[in-house]
């Protein structure tokens, strides 16, 4: 209890009131050096000026004479066409362009950069002996932690230190409205989301993206026309990868161990000058964690109510790598064009034991079976992404095309070993011995094509098409052992071997435009899609053409005196059956969890509304509240069955339309900066969920008012030591909404399958704690052990009914877990490794405000 109170004394201080922390109270993190200028000198004909000299520059205030005086941060001279290109700019202060040519009249003009766009095309300049244009702009830009535009908002988590040496997991440990259970399961107010790479779908798992790879993490909560109907009904999280963007070479190593023996490690490096931006990162973990969990079963088919208690202990053995290549080439100052590669490897070696112990309600002892599992799962997957982006002379005009490619291949194998006593300590009665050999491929193309024109001031029109094939295959067999003939025979009924394909084709219109402090963006997205599978041991075939459907998008913001902000959004989506989820295939590959498909299974449609309130206060102290209601009809959610005679049946899980779904909630984010050495930020959802399921007997499920909070404070101490605590607390709720696993997805746990209309999960809290210090010249080198779930509490406790049968599961992971990893960042301005050209009139004086 005392654990308890300290958590929420700590959620109650991250939401103390922005106005409270300390007005002007410094961010000290200086602005970085992203910004880039270009644009092309002609004279009144329209031809291109050679060597004209453009120079930038910064007015400061002089320390000797008290008066503001231009700086030289950068110089360059126009190329054969006049073309000019400056990058590695300060993003803050007052900047102005001077423009000089020999025969034509100097031009200065004074420019902004307006987050979070930080490239500055400054188009067509005409040089004239008569006419001298001027325009007078300026801003002060920054680099927060939290960033909010129209449709999303963006964490800045490249300076998280807990998640140090980990997984993209635990990095969303740490982002505001994303929880995360035990197993790496991540939700977004409730729901699973989906989960994209750089602005693109992804079929890796989070456990399989490096943290230490990340740049940020864009939460999309209502998602725009731009984006997929279809896939997941809470939304998008985008996690941005960390990209060069700096001028000469530069670099990070890391290195690190946890508790147990496993190791952590990676390197990246990029150069980046001229036309060429190069870039390579490679990543590895081994992971030996240990879990713990019981169930008890109560079930309700039998007469005495059998009781079945089970106890599980996993010791894991994983590995992965990540690697990854790209290289940008700016053929001209509106051309780039980009290609990627990357490939991934994982090995997972579970060890499972568990024991089951069933006796009758009345006392009668039925047996008990001890059951050791081994098992073992690879695969390998590659991809390749390409693409060219092209930027019109008129200001934000630009087209943009892309292909992804993705294929992977995996297989897996299992051996499980059961031995049955007529009591625990009894003789032994019974053996059984089940092997799983399986393999399997999947493949998928996306190629999408994106316009953006400009009008007026600030409109802009935006449209897109879009097309996904996937292709994806599994051959699993079931094998037991026969003790008569020595061998393993195969089962062909319980053998699950299939191929699919499914494809979906979209195009988008949106336009957007601002009319003083009003915006507003109205999309409308139009999808259609087709998939065919086939039991290839049958030659059983399905398929299906969804005809095309359309999804609106509609986004107001209205912003107020004061830094304040308004915002409305409504959106529909959509959720389609996958193949797993359609056929009638009784999968009995483990013996404990059997599950079967529904072909009679509808796509669910979702409606979304959602209402903001932001405001900002001085010392990048934010506040967010956002109000948001959704209603699902056809929801597909997961439910348990039976199957059997009328004398002897067992669960199964299968899939099926519950009549529809709603949830409404309040979700509060602050961002402080309390002192120059304490930041802050803390988020609380309080949601209402309810499943209707009254047109299936026993589905039903009672409305439940629940909350999540998070917070997260940084400690900035002397001698470069850093401190950060975070914690997160879950009460009772709902069981989320399951959409099912990926291709290389586990299986269940030893107690059974969910269902997301039959349970509830008991609440839940966990404190996470690391430190950090940095050394060496300009805090190169860092060092930082972290703690996660220091009390040992942040535990899966599960409630499921049914007319079947009553479950209560609970587990827990390897806690406390620590890691302790080193890092250390190398890099070099204006190198000298590769013979270029000089750049005239490149100022020195600018290397005051750039940084590694």
């Amino acid at each position: 209890m005392k654990r308890f109170v300290l958590f929420l004394a700590m959620v109650i201080v991250g939401f103390i009131t922005p106005a409270q922390a300390q007005p002007g109270a410094p961010n000290r993190a200086m602005p970085p050096s992203i910004g880039r200028i270009y644009g092309k000198i002609v004279d009144s004909t329209g031809k291109g000026i050679q060597e004209a000299s453009v120079l930038l520059l910064q007015t400061r205030m002089d320390t000797v004479t008290k008066k503001p005086k231009d700086v030289l941060l950068r110089g360059v001279n126009t190329q054969a066409n006049g073309d000019f290109n400056m990058e590695d700019l300060p993003i803050a202060g007052n900047f102005k362009v001077s423009i000089t040519a020999t025969g034509y009249k100097p031009q200065d003009r004074n420019v902004k950069f307006t987050p979070p766009v930080f490239d500055l095309d400054l188009g067509r300049l005409n040089m004239e002996t008569d006419v001298q244009q001027l325009s007078a702009v300026v801003v002060t830009s920054s680099n927060p932690k939290l960033r909010m535009d129209i449709d999303k908002k963006v964490f800045s988590v490249d300076q998280n230190i807990v998640s140090a040496g980990g997984t993209a997991v635990d990095v969303m440990k740490n982002v505001p409205s994303v929880n995360v259970d035990i197993d790496g399961n991540v939700t977004l107010r409730n729901a699973s989301p989906q989960v994209y790479i750089d602005g693109r779908p992804t079929t890796l798992s989070l456990d399989q993206i490096p943290a230490d790879a990340i740049e940020s993490v864009e939460v999309i909560t209502n998602p725009s026309a731009r984006y997929d109907a279809s896939g997941g009904n809470a939304g998008i999280l985008n996690i941005v990868l960390k990209k060069n963007k700096k001028s000469g070479y530069n670099g990070m190593i890391n290195a690190g161990v946890d508790k147990r023996g496993g190791m952590n490690g990676g390197a990246n490096f990029s150069f980046r000058q001229d036309k060429i931006n190069f870039s390579a990162s490679a990543f590895g973990n081994k992971m030996k964690n240990r879990n713990t969990g019981s169930t008890d079963i109560r079930n309700l088919l039998s007469s005495p109510n059998l009781l079945v208690n089970q106890d599980n202990t996993t010791k894991m053995n994983n590995a992965f790598i990540f690697g990854r290549v790209g290289v940008d080439y700016f053929a001209t100052n509106r051309t780039t064009l980009s290609l990627s590669g990357m490939r991934v490897n994982g090995k997972f070696s579970p060890h499972d034991f568990l024991t089951t112990d069933s006796v009758y309600d009345d006392g009668g002892y039925v047996s008990y079976s001890e059951r050791n599992a081994t098992n073992k799962r690879e695969f390998t997957a590659y991809g390749l992404q390409g693409g060219f982006k092209y930027l019109f002379p008129t200001k934000g005009e630009e087209l943009t095309g892309d292909f992804n490619y993705f294929t992977a291949d995996g297989s897996n194998s299992a051996l499980y070993n059961t031995d049955v006593y007529s009591a625990k300590g009894g003789n032994q009665t019974g053996i059984s011995r089940q092997q799983i050999l399986g393999d399997g491929t999947m493949s998928f193309l996306t190629v999408q094509s994106d316009y953006v024109r400009p009008f007026r001031s600030a409109g802009k029109l935006e449209a897109g098409v879009r097309a996904q094939l996937r292709k994806q295959t599994n051959a699993q067999g079931n094998y037991f052992y026969d003790f008569t003939t020595e061998e393993f025979s195969l089962v062909p009924s319980a053998s699950s071997n299939y191929r699919n394909t499914d494809n979906v084709y979209a195009a988008y219109l949106s336009l957007s435009d601002n009319i003083k402090n009003f915006g507003y963006k109205i999309g409308l997205r139009a999808e259609r899609s087709d998939y065919e599978g086939e039991l290839t041991d049958t030659k059983q075939t399905f398929n299906n053409n969804y005809p095309v459907s359309l999804f609106p998008s509609v986004f107001f913001s209205q912003k107020l005196e004061h830094k304040q902000e308004l915002q409305l959004s409504y959106t529909r989506r959509i959720n389609r059956p996958f193949f797993l989820q359609l056929i009638p295939f009784i999968d009995s590959t483990d013996q404990l969890n059997w599950s079967r498909g529904n072909a009679g299974l509808k796509p669910e449609f979702i409606n979304s509304i959602e209402a903001s309130y932001s405001k900002t206060y001085s010392g990048n102290n934010t506040f967010l509240a956002s109000v948001y209601y959704k209603y699902s009809t056809d929801l597909i959610t997961r439910f348990i069955d039976t199957i059997g005679t009328a004398d002897v049946k067992r669960p199964i899980a299968t899939y099926i339309n519950a009549n529809s779904s709603r949830s409404v909630g309040l979700e509060l984010t602050s961002q402080n900066t309390f002192t120059k050495w304490w930041d802050a930020n803390g988020n609380v959802n309080i949601y209402n969920s309810k499943i209707n399921a009254d047109n299936i007997e026993g589905a039903s499920q009672d409305a439940i008012w629940s909350w999540f909070a998070k917070v997260n404070n940084t400690f900035k101490l002397p001698s470069n030591f850093k401190i950060q605590l975070s914690g997160t607390y879950q009460s009772k709720t709902n069981l989320p909404i399951n959409q099912g696993g990926g291709f290389f997805g586990g299986g269940g746990f030893g107690g059974g399958p969910q269902s997301a209309a039959q349970g509830y999960i008991r609440s839940n809290y966990g404190v996470d704690v690391a430190v950090q210090k940095s050394f060496l010249k300009n805090n190169a080198a860092s060092v930082t052990l972290n703690f996660s779930d220091i009390f040992r509490s942040r535990r899966f406790d599960q409630y499921s009914e049914s007319p079947y049968f009553i479950q209560n599961s609970y587990r827990l992971n390897d806690a406390p877990m620590v890691r302790l990893n080193f890092s250390f960042r190398f890099g070099q301005m204006d190198m000298s490794l590769f013979k270029r050209k000089n750049m005239k009139g490149e100022s020195e004086s600018m290397q005051a405000t750039q940084g590694l």
